[in-house]
Parts: C-alpha cells; structure tokens; sequence
C-alpha cells in the first residue's frame, strides 16, 4: 500500500475535528487589482499619446511651451544648462520655474532627440499616476470602486487639459503626489512622505503642497515626521523663490510676481487694498465653476476627506492671481488638483464604509460618472473622436514641404505653432520675440494661419516679414498655402 493511501486526508486526519476552511474563490482576472490598474494606465497611455503625437504632426503644438521645454531638456542631455532660446538668449529655464527633476527625461532625449521624446514620457507618467489610485480603490471597495475611480480619473478633463496642451514639468507631479497620497491613505507615512518629498524639485508652488501633506501626516500619524515634511515644505519653497530663481533669472527676480500679486488686469483695480485682494480672490464666478468641475466627477465624495485639503495651495495662488487663465479650467494648472480630488474620493469611500454604501453610494458614483462624459467631449479627449484629428490636411502637408528646407543647424525665427517642429535641429526663437536674438536669424518662417497671435498677432508678424524683405536683408524662398519662408541674403 502506498504512503499516500495511508495518509490520513486534511479534513480525516483529526477525527471529529472541525473542517478545514475552503479556499476562498480567486475572482476573474479582469477584476483583479494588478490587472485592472495597469490595464487602465495602459488605455490611458495610449489615448494621451494619440492625443499630444497627432497634435505635434498636425502642427497644432506651440512654440510656448513644448518647444521651450523641448530646448531645455536638450542642453541638459547636451551636459549643458536648460537654456531656451524662445525665451530670450542665454534665458536658463530655472530662473523661470524651478524645475530641475527634467534632467530625468535627458537620457531619453539623448536616445531620441524630438519633441515626441517629451509627449510620450508625459502620456506614461500621467498614466502612471493611474496605478496608485486604483490599486487602492481595489483594496478599500473591491473592483467596482478601482474601475469607477480609475476611469474617472484618467478620463478627467485636468489631466485632458494638461495632455491637450503640450508639455509642462507637471507631469512629474503627476504620478509623485499619486503614490504619496495613497501611500498617505493606506497610513504607509514614511513612503508617503518619500514620494512627496521630490515634488520640491518640480515647480516652486508645489512645496506648499508637501507641506499640507506634512501637516495631513501630522494630525493622523507620526507628529515629528509631518512636522519635519510641512517645514521642508514651506522652507522649500521660500528659498526658491526669493534666493534661487532670483539668482539665476536674468531679470534677478521671480517673473511671477506680478501675476500673482498685482498685475494690469482690471480684476486687481483694488488690490492695493487687503480687502480688495480678498474680494477678488472670490471673484469672478469663473472660479467657482472651476471648483465645482473639480469636485463633481467624484460625486462630491472628496469633501468627506482631509486629503482634499492638499487643493487649497493651487487654488488659493491661481485665484489670488490677476491673471484671467488661472481662474479657468484650460491648460495645466488644474492637473496636480485631480490627482487631489480623485484620492479624498478614494479615503472617502475607505472611511465612510457605514455612510457611503448602498443607493445612495450608486447614486453618487452615477452622478460623478455623467459629469465625467459629458464633459468628455468638450476637453481635449474629445478631439480623438473627431474625423479632423486623422486627418493631414493640404496646409499640414505645405508646412511640412517649407519645413524640410531649413538645413540642420540653423538659426530661425519662427511664429508659435511653427516652432517646435524645428527645435530639435535648428537654434529657434519667435517672430517679433520682445527678447529677440543678438544676431538676426539666417531664416523666418511664418504662417499666416498661426491662430496664437502670440507674441503679437499674425498681421504684426506679415508686416515684419514684408519689412524685412523690403530692407534687402531677406529673400522670398517660398510661399505655400501661407506658410512664408525667407532667407538672409
């Protein structure tokens, strides 16, 4: 007889004894926690990479601000400083933002010189940042909560914003604050606070962030190390910004000042006055839409945690600003705040298990799920839809024909749209630039179906390409479809 005949089975070999408990069931593996979170960041990945690399082929990009990013990134792959020659000669990008954790993206560049180096590392970090949230969803409520949060999330109209409109070294803040958070929601303290600790290197305003976190970390954790990260986080951002972007600007001052405290708009005509100032942080009600689009997605789940506090530094520096594109919801700025709101929703839901459950849980998720497609379309996501975002249209097609007759090397000015399709190969400023150039460029490139009208409108750019023409100094090469290119005699 064989020694497994005689051994007694689990549930036999104590006789009377309870049975042995079954192995619970594994669920099917799309509703898996891994499965479900890389499987989200992967579709999200490749929707912003779709969204940003035909916007770039569609000449829909900007000189400001991928190609002064793209200009930066490329002397630090070079060994050299982030120099960028579109804002101005000799203009080292920290003095403008402090942002030195691009040096990351330098050895990428070097691999793969271009502008689509930087949209596709910022279409995975965004993705990224879809990792953390779900797979924490996942653990607090199970699949149905990661997959409403994830899609919620990837698909929200901030992250949109920021992927529709080129490149910004938020990106990195991105995927930082969403594994800090979680780490800080799953009361993981000391990863919390490692995975804030780099957003100090990202952008100057992002230090009153971490010192929120640090606070947040305090009042529910360990005091000295909250305390410790909320003064490195204040500190931080003080020597930033009065000692090191004075120090490297060329102007030896923070440029953003007067954005931030004064300005010529006239939403600051009382700023002169603490009640002014206080009043027009309120106003206009621009603001309260921008609020309003923030915490509806999540069903207004996110005010039932303390996390939500982290918003409060972005929001009070953008609407204290004079500066009307602040207020909105266009372009970046309102990024790192998704990240915020979509982790509150997240503690929400592992907090309030005994509240939010039920019809009412159902009803709340349904909501912020409807807000989340009707605003899908009216956010840069939207274009993927869209016949015209597929299609190379003659004036495309014209552009890139003037393009190919740039030589390597050379020095252009350029009107906005036209520029980082050039910054990879060739020393580009802008057309009319307030800071221009110490010596005229070899050539200029304008379109006249460049819609920026930045830094001055397209009629002021014509007038100084027909000036120069008249002077002798530049010669008509060629004129396609409106693109206008000269060259130096």
């Amino acid at each position: 007889m064989s020694s497994s005949q005689l051994s007694p089975s689990p549930r036999t070999a104590v006789r009377g004894g309870p049975p042995s408990e079954p192995t619970p069931a594994q669920p099917p593996w799309w509703q898996r926690a891994r499965v479900q979170a890389w499987g989200l960041a992967g579709v999200f990945f490749a929707l912003y990479c779709c969204l940003s690399v035909r916007r770039q082929q569609r000449i829909l990009s900007t000189g400001f601000d991928l190609g002064i990013f793209e200009q930066g990134i490329r002397g630090y792959a070079h060994g050299h400083a982030p120099v960028s020659l579109l804002k101005g000669p000799g203009f080292d990008l920290l003095g403008d933002h402090f942002h030195p954790l691009l040096v990351l993206f330098a050895p990428f560049y070097r691999l793969f010189p271009g502008p689509l180096t930087l949209l596709v590392g910022q279409a995975a970090l965004t993705a990224l940042a879809v990792v953390p949230l779900v797979r924490w969803a996942h653990r607090v409520r199970g699949p149905w909560a990661a997959a409403w949060t994830g899609l919620g999330f990837g698909a929200s109209w901030g992250l949109a914003s920021m992927i529709g409109f080129d490149f910004h070294e938020v990106c990195l803040a991105v995927p930082l604050l969403a594994f800090a958070l979680a780490a800080a929601g799953q009361r993981r303290w000391r990863a919390a606070a490692l995975w804030g600790l780099p957003l100090l290197l990202v952008k100057e305003d992002l230090g009153l962030t971490l010192a929120v976190l640090g606070g947040c970390i305090a009042w529910k954790g360990p005091r000295r190390l909250g305390l410790a990260l909320a003064v490195a986080g204040v500190l931080g951002t003080l020597l930033e910004v009065l000692v090191i972007l004075p120090a490297v600007n060329q102007h030896g001052s923070f440029d953003y000042w007067n954005e931030i405290a004064g300005g010529s708009t006239a939403a600051t005509a009382h700023s002169g006055s603490l009640t002014g100032t206080v009043l027009h942080t309120f106003w206009p009600p621009e603001k309260y839409l921008t609020v309003l689009l923030l915490l509806a997605p999540t069903g207004f789940l996110a005010l039932r945690s303390p996390l939500v506090l982290l918003a409060l530094p972005t929001l009070g520096w953008r609407f204290v600003s004079a500066n009307p594109a602040y207020w909105g919801t266009a372009d970046h700025y309102s990024a790192v705040l998704m990240v915020v709101v979509w982790a509150s929703t997240v503690q929400a839901l592992d907090q309030h298990r005994e509240v939010l459950r039920g019809p009412r849980l159902r009803l709340r998720c349904g909501a912020g799920a409807l807000v989340t497609a009707v605003c899908l379309p009216l956010f840069p996501l939207g274009a993927l839809f869209l016949p015209g975002t597929w299609t190379t249209t003659a004036h495309v097609r014209a552009a890139h024909r003037v393009l190919d007759r740039i030589p390597d090397g050379a020095t252009v000015a350029s009107t906005d749209r036209l520029a980082p399709q050039l910054t990879d190969r060739a020393a580009v400023s802008l057309v009319c630039s307030p800071d221009p150039p110490t010596a005229p460029p070899d050539w200029i490139l304008v379109d006249r179906a460049d819609s920026t009208n930045f830094p001055c409108p397209i009629t002021t750019a014509l007038a100084v390409v027909a000036a120069d023409e008249r002077s002798g100094g530049y010669r008509l090469v060629t004129d396609q479809d409106g693109i206008v290119l000269l060259h130096r005699q």
